[in-house]
């Protein structure tokens, strides 16, 4: 039996990096020949020393800014304590390469794997109790033993494909059992996933932004200023929502178009495992809610400014009747005046 740890970071970056090459998709395991998920480039390797040894280390882009560092290590045992140590200076090492290319450390996501192979049998007969509370605290990045339901609880999460294959999905990491080590078109699934929740994360935020800059638009502290000038800062707000909002449909019906491409095998049923563990559905729903209550917002916004636009026209309506009142007064008075001193020469 050997092991291996898969780890990687994926984060945003404030300037897009794309690599040259796209990096081709890995063989799927019993999976349709359309198979597809979204590009990555190829950007840089990089070696640092952990735990004494060299480890290598691939950066990875997804268009437009998103960039990924990955690795995958031999380790002795993925059941002990050492192997939490091992993964902390993984991710860490992950995020410091990303950081150097500068990425956005809030806007990140983190993963491991556990990977067993080289193996005969069903990997549950290998299933200790011992074994089993190992895994639970590896795939909640818990170093603490865990309450006996919390681990069943954690290990419930699993697919079990062929008679001796075997993965446990959790959060922040996952457990596979592959007697062949073939688990290359997994870790693909488990970047995609992470990918699609970080994308979720960051156009979340976004929206935020847009909303408390709604807010400051209609709070009264501006809406003089706004009664003057805010035509022009509305509009470019609109424009701002628009373009986001068209940007961010095109690229998800694009990715989940991709996904889609997997089938309905192995790699369909797990990544439908793995994006209920993500919470993707619900996501999916707080955006598209946010996206109906920015556009409810500006709706409302929108009708305040353009009542405030008629309000501002009628003022200037009656600041001119006033002007031209008040110059026909004065053309009286200066006529008087000349009638006044006509007369008097009189």
């Amino acid at each position: 039996m050997k092991y291996k740890i898969a780890a990687f970071v994926i984060a945003g970056v404030n300037r897009p990096k794309k690599g040259d090459k796209i990096v081709e998709a890995k063989a799927a395991q019993s999976a349709p020949q359309y198979y597809e998920l979204p590009k990555q480039f190829a950007v840089s390797e990089t070696s640092l020393k952990i735990g004494g040894n060299d480890v290598k280390f691939l950066v990875r882009s997804y268009a437009p800014d998103i960039l990924l560092a990955e690795t995958v290590v031999e380790t002795d045992d993925v059941f002990s304590q050492e192997t939490f140590k091992l993964r902390e200076e993984l991710i860490d090492a992950c995020h410091k390469i990303l950081k150097d290319r500068g990425s956005r450390p809030e806007m990140s996501e983190e993963y491991a794997l556990a990977i067993v192979y080289d193996y005969q049998g069903d990997p549950e007969r290998f299933l200790s109790a011992d074994k089993k509370a190992a895994i639970a605290s590896f795939l909640k990045s818990e170093k603490m033993t865990l309450a006996e339901n919390e681990i069943e609880y954690t290990l419930s999460k699993q697919l079990k494909y062929a008679k001796d294959d075997l993965i446990i999905v959790d959060w922040d990491g996952s457990f596979i059992f592959d007697p062949v080590g073939d688990v290359e078109s997994a870790i693909d699934l488990f970047q995609t996933a992470n990918l699609q929740l970080l994308r979720y994360r960051i156009l979340d935020s976004e929206l935020d932004n847009r909303l408390k800059k709604v807010a400051r638009l209609s709070s009264s502290k501006t809406e003089k200023k706004l009664f003057f000038f805010g035509q022009k800062e509305l509009a470019n707000s609109f424009q701002e929502i628009i373009k986001i909002r068209t940007q961010s449909i095109t690229e998800f019906e694009s990715f989940e178009r991709d996904i889609k491409l997997i089938g309905d095998w192995y790699l369909a049923r797990l990544y439908d495992l793995i994006a209920k563990k993500f919470k993707l559905e619900e996501w999916r729903s707080v955006i598209r809610n946010k996206f109906e209550s920015l556009e409810d917002i500006y709706n409302i916004v929108s009708e305040k400014f353009s009542l405030s636009r008629n309000e501002r026209l009628e003022f200037i309506q009656i600041a001119v009747f006033f002007v031209l009142q008040l110059g026909w007064f004065v053309l009286i008075i200066l006529e008087f005046m000349f009638y006044l001193k006509a007369t008097e020469h009189l």
